[in-house]
Order: C-alpha cells, then structure tokens, then sequence
C-alpha cells in the first residue's frame, strides 16, 4: 500500500497519571495529537480506563514498516528499559512494576 504524499508515519508514548501506565501505539499520518484524541474520548478499548493521556514522546519514520517495527521494540522488554531510562519522572511510586497497556 502506498503512503500518503506528505506524511509521516509515527511512534507515540502516551501516559496516564490517573493508572501509572504507558500506552505505545503508531500512527500512519503525522498527526499523533488526533490519535491522542481518539484514546482520550474512549474511542480505543486498550486505553479507555486510563483516561485523560498525555503525549509523552513521538518519533516520525519515513515509512509505516519502519514506524511499527519501532513501536514493537518499544513493546518488549529492552524497549520498556528504554522508555524507563528516557523518562524517569514517570516511574511509578514504588508500589510495584510499571503497568503496560498493550495495544
């Protein structure tokens, strides 16, 4: 399937105080914040729970291959020690291991 002329696939990283969990997903356009929308109005059954999400972090590829081998990385372990390391504000308050929403 051919991309869209102008558009970039992306990564995202979402985060919900509300849970203490992390939400990595993609998207084949550039525009995260309307998929950002999407998991903020309960539109997306892996994230419905966690609501309101923030957009934490977004790496944009120049193809969606690229795009969704990097969100399956950051879905398996190393990745997550990644996600931890980059983003150590967001560690969880002790009371156990950060929650993962898989989607």
């Amino acid at each position: 399937m051919a991309e869209k002329l102008n558009s970039m696939p992306c990564i995202y990283i979402l985060y919900s105080r509300s849970k203490n969990r992390f939400y990595v997903g993609s998207t084949r356009d550039d525009r995260p914040f309307v998929r950002l929308d999407s998991h903020n109005h309960g539109k997306v059954r892996s994230t419905k729970a966690g609501r309101p999400w923030a957009l934490t972090y977004q790496e944009y590829y120049s193809n969606y291959h690229q795009a969704r081998k990097r969100e399956i990385f950051l879905k398996s372990g190393v990745g997550r020690t990644w996600i931890k390391e980059k983003f150590p504000n967001l560690k969880n308050d002790g009371a156990g291991a950060e929650t993962w929403v898989s989607g």
